[in-house]
């Protein structure tokens, strides 16, 4: 088995043994994702969510297709822990407390162009 295959087998089996029922009901809860809305998103049929969630019996296929496509959304599952948001997690509904474009930078460059683009007092001859 090639390495990159033998990594993806890893990285599923993980998957797999990290991503519980409990964290599907708990992730969709916080995305405020109803079945239907997992199941349009991930391609899955609601009777198979519905199933996984409550008797926790689906085939894995379906399992890592849940658990990528909650992932995709920016949350991590560990067992016996609640999901959670991860480094590169998109946080939604919720406005930069400054926007992207007046960062410090930005400001600094604004203000360069300013007094570029603006013309210079020429001193008067008496």
């Amino acid at each position: 088995m090639s390495s990159l295959a033998m990594s993806s087998f890893v990285e599923q089996q993980i998957v797999l043994h990290q991503f519980t029922a409990k964290h599907s009901v708990q992730a969709r809860v916080m995305l405020g994702w109803s079945r239907e809305e997992l199941s349009r998103q991930a391609g899955v049929a609601v009777d198979a969510i519905q199933r996984f969630e409550t008797q926790g019996d689906v085939e894995d296929d379906v399992r890592l297709t849940l658990a990528f496509r909650l992932e995709a959304e920016g949350l991590v599952f560990f067992p016996g822990f609640a999901p959670g948001w991860g480094m590169s997690a998109r946080k939604f509904d919720t406005p930069p407390s400054e926007p992207a474009a007046q960062n410090i930078m930005s400001r600094l460059m604004g203000s360069a162009a300013a007094s570029i683009d603006s013309p210079t007092p020429q001193p008067t001859r008496a």
